[in-house]
């Protein structure tokens, strides 16, 4: 074990402790004007270390997007619908015992000043990394609770009769690690030291309030590798969430945006860790793996069709009198006639070493939705009896929340449980 210079045990001044506390008395004249220069540079406010960056940044075409910001404030939290970034963190949190409605208020409000920060690319006070605050390159901060969290809040009568957890299907092989929470905040950027550094600072605000319970990192295409509005592909090489509805339509409010009370312009989101088997994916042809998803690999399209957005003929019959996309595909099985079971998806992709030291790969499925008893669960169950991409699937981790309502500029998330 490493051990502390003498100078430090016999009361002397280490580099580290002199760094750490800053001193100036005593060092000389030099030193004095030196540690003040930077105790005035570490003091800058976010605005100042903005304009910095983009002093530095100059007329670089290629750095724009970099500072390119999302709007905090609006019925309707902005990480919900925006077009999906890079990079994903999803956290979640346990309250402390001792939480009660007043701290609840304090948390909301904490959360709610980082994020409006944050997402305009300045450093909320306290952050002692303001120069990472800067190029937000479409930072969101999503936020939303769980039932025990109203309930501290405002009383079992605010609870949605949806937030509770899943029924248990076949194929789940739940973890405690990756399921439940009281609370959860997205954090999503096209710069994974922007969303780093913003998660970081969410994680800090809240921790004498509550403790993480999870954390679970997610990627999709580079920002600019694909024209906007392109569905991605997860690491089956799939081109995933073909069937969504469009932000800022009719269809997208009745479908995803709750009408309810105090839930008002907020949702609910389905988080699913679905472990994907890479490994015995490989072992299947091009045409196997196309039954399986009902879709071709290279376009999206339906079997039947040849656009990704084209829409699937079921009934149609190859020369054997075969469907052309089969029952147990999971276009098929994930298809209803009711078109009340319909969800939003925003998934992305994961690659880890998991619990033995081996690679891991899988999906982060999210899912939002106005109610996932009547829209999410239905489509669940169809999948859970006859999906053939269960056979390479196996969902790990799972967990409901109540995706609260957006605010105005001078308005808290959470207020309307208050």
């Amino acid at each position: 074990m490493a051990t502390e210079p003498q100078d430090k045990r016999s009361g002397g001044w280490s580099r580290r402790r002199f760094l750490t506390a800053g001193a100036v008395a005593g060092a000389g004249a030099v030193a004095a004007v030196a540690a003040d220069h930077v105790l005035q540079g570490s003091l800058r406010s976010g605005k100042e270390a903005a304009t910095t960056a983009t002093q530095l940044s100059g007329d670089n075409s290629r750095l724009t997007f970099g500072r390119q910001t999302v709007s905090f404030d609006g019925p309707v939290q902005a990480g919900v619908t925006i077009q999906p970034q890079a990079h994903t963190r999803l956290m979640a949190f346990d309250l402390v015992e001792s939480v009660d409605r007043g701290a609840i208020r304090r948390l909301m409000r904490l959360l709610t000043d980082d994020a409006r920060s944050l997402m305009r690319g300045v450093a909320p006070l306290g952050d002692s990394e303001p120069e990472l605050a800067t190029v937000p390159a479409h930072l969101t901060v999503t936020v939303g609770v769980g039932a025990r969290l109203i309930r501290v809040a405002a009383g079992e009568s605010f609870v949605p009769g949806w937030l509770r957890p899943l029924p248990t299907f076949g194929i789940d092989r739940l973890r405690d690690e990756w399921s439940g929470g009281d609370l959860v905040v997205e954090v999503a950027s096209d710069d994974l030291v922007a969303m780093s550094h913003a998660a970081r600072l969410v994680t800090k605000s809240i921790r004498s309030l509550a403790v993480v319970r999870w954390m679970q990192d997610g990627f999709r295409h580079a920002y600019g590798t694909h024209p906007e509005g392109t569905s991605m592909r997860n690491l089956f090489g799939q081109i995933d969430g073909t069937v969504n509805p469009v932000p800022g339509t009719d269809d997208f409010a009745e479908v995803v945006i709750s009408r309810d009370g105090w839930l008002a312009g907020g949702t609910s989101l389905v988080v699913r860790r679905i472990q994907m088997d890479l490994d015995t994916w490989d072992d299947i042809d091009r045409v196997g793996r196309e039954a399986a998803v009902g879709r071709r690999l290279a376009t999206g399209a339906p079997l039947t069709g040849t656009t990704e957005h084209d829409e699937p003929d079921f009934d149609a019959a190859d020369s054997l009198g075969f469907t052309v996309i089969p029952d147990f595909s999971h276009m098929r099985r994930a298809r209803s006639e009711n078109r009340r079971e319909r969800i939003f998806r925003r998934s992305a992709n994961y690659e880890v070493m998991d619990q033995h030291g081996r690679p891991e790969s899988g999906q982060i499925f999210m899912s939002y939705q106005a109610d996932p008893v009547t829209q999410f669960v239905p489509i669940q169950r169809r999948l859970d009896e006859l999906d053939m991409l269960n056979e390479w699937t196996t969902p790990i981790g799972s967990a409901v929340f109540a995706i609260l309502p957006g605010c105005g500029p001078e308005g808290m998330l959470g207020e309307t449980l208050f």
